[in-house]
Parts: C-alpha cells; sequence; structure tokens
C-alpha cells in the first residue's frame, strides 16, 4: 500500500541549505494543519490562504523556529483566524507543544515528537495513521546530511533522535525540504552513517593532534574539496562534532543514546 502524498507548496526559496525550497505541507480537507509554513513571502502565504479557502478549521504547524520554516507563521495564523502550534519557546508558537501532543485533522492525527539536534526544540510530526512523519530538517529529501551545530550536545542529540524514529514503523518520511523519502529505515541508517564517520575522523584527527586548531582540522577533514562558500558552515558542523567527541559520555556505535 502506497501512502498517500500529502498536497504541498513550495516556497521556492532554493539554495544550498534548503535544497529545491521550503515544502509546505497540508494535511486534511475541511480540517487542515499547514506543516511549516515557510519564509514569509507574500506569494507563498497567498497560496497558502489560497489553498485552505472554504477549510472549516485549521492550524499551523511549525516544527522549528528557523525563518525558512516559522517566518510567515504569525502573520498566517492571524489571516487565517488561527493558532500557531509548535515547541515552546519559538517566537511564533502561541500553542506549545510537548511529546504525544497531538493535532487531529479530518485526515488523522499529527503527534509531536520531539527530535532535538538540529535545533534544541526541534519537533516532528508523526501521522500514524498514514505511517508517516513530517520531518522538519531532521533529515532532508536528498544527500546524507543535515545542519547540526547550533548547540552544545546536537550531535548527540541529533544521533538519538534519529534512533528514537527508528521505532515507529514508517512507511514515508517527508522532509520540509527535499522529495519523500519512500525508505524510512535506510534514510535515517545513511543519515547516521554520514554524522559516524564525520565523528571517527574527527576522533583520529584530535587522537593524532588534540591542540589541532580550527583551520588544521578542516583541512584533515575536508582536504581541498570544500568550496569556499561552505567553509564557515563546515567549521560550525566541526565544532559541534570535536565537543561530541571531547566531551560526551557515549555509549558504543550503534547503541541507543540518552
Amino acid at each position: 500500500m502506497v501512502t498517500p502524498r500529502p498536497f504541498f507548496l513550495n516556497a521556492g526559496n532554493e539554495g544550498p541549505f534548503t535544497l529545491d525550497g521550503t515544502r509546505t505541507h497540508l494535511v486534511g480537507e475541511e480540517e487542515v494543519a499547514i506543516i511549516d509554513p515557510g519564509p514569509d513571502v507574500d506569494h507563498h502565504v497567498r497560496a497558502l490562504v489560497a489553498s485552505v479557502e472554504g477549510a472549516r478549521r485549521t492550524w499551523v504547524m511549525v516544527t522549528h523556529g528557523h525563518a525558512d520554516h516559522a517566518g510567515s507563521a504569525t502573520r498566517l495564523a492571524g489571516i487565517l483566524g488561527t493558532s500557531v502550534w509548535g515547541p515552546a519557546g519559538v517566537e511564533a508558537v502561541d500553542r506549545p507543544m510537548r511529546d504525544g501532543d497531538a493535532v487531529v485533522t479530518d485526515r488523522g492525527a499529527l503527534a509531536a515528537l520531539h527530535t532535538p539536534g538540529h535545533t534544541r526544540d526541534h519537533l516532528a510530526f508523526h501521522w500514524k495513521e498514514e505511517r508517516a512523519l513530517f520531518a522538519g530538517d531532521l533529515v532532508l529529501g536528498r544527500g546524507d546530511t543535515t545542519w547540526v551545530a547550533e548547540y552544545p550536545g546536537c550531535v548527540a542529540d541529533y544521533l538519538a533522535s534519529l534512533e528514537k524514529l527508528r521505532g515507529l514503523d514508517l512507511r514515508v518520511i517527508f522532509p520540509a525540504h527535499g522529495p519523500p523519502l519512500d525508505e524510512p529505515e535506510a534514510a535515517l541508517r545513511r543519515f547516521e552513517k554520514h554524522r559516524r564517520e564525520r565523528i571517527r575522523q574527527v576522533e583520529t584527527v584530535l587522537a593524532r593532534d588534540p591542540g589541532v586548531d580550527e583551520a588544521g582540522l578542516l583541512h584533515a577533514v575536508y582536504g581541498e574539496s570544500l568550496p569556499a562558500a561552505m567553509r564557515k558552515a563546515a567549521l560550525r558542523s566541526l565544532w559541534a562534532l570535536r565537543e561530541y567527541v571531547e566531551t560526551s559520555d557515549r555509549r558504543p556505535e550503534g547503541g541507543v543514546l540518552p
């Protein structure tokens, strides 16, 4: 059985971190959840409003507070006369959600799962009836990596979040950037494998030279292949990996992290 594809609108904000742009998914027909409404750009907000015209009830939901996901949330909710649901502490959110809290559409419930790593407060939304997950930025629809460098402890959190999703019996993952992932288990392992390979690279360099500076670590891990435009992001990512290697009390590879 193929999981029905929810309708989505692309905000058109393509880029190296957003791929083809932010995909705003809509679940429901007359009682509709709008997931990650995207950046605050007029054409996208107008398209979202038009897409739910005639709905009896709407909800605006955000996975986290980055502007490419939540930038239009407050304006859109104001136009629709509804609330913004999502992580506590995100400026746009007026209906905070915790693990297990759900919005119930006429296509099923969307239950919040705390999945930190990309951000400390990141949520994913589990569409249990369809064995599907709206993943925000926990994983992307292409490649094997996402941004994990925002706060101390983010790498450990990220690995734990990937492990958490393996217990959901998913058929498909809908990222906010890029196409659906129709082989969820393989995708989760691919993203974990990439992160653990980077961890091993950093461990190897630090074992050889514990005092290596950031430029030396960057060169040792990426060599000469890194585009100049990605240097700042790579340095931040290596900071997070180094923090994980130097401070985390980790279980053996493959074990469930706390």
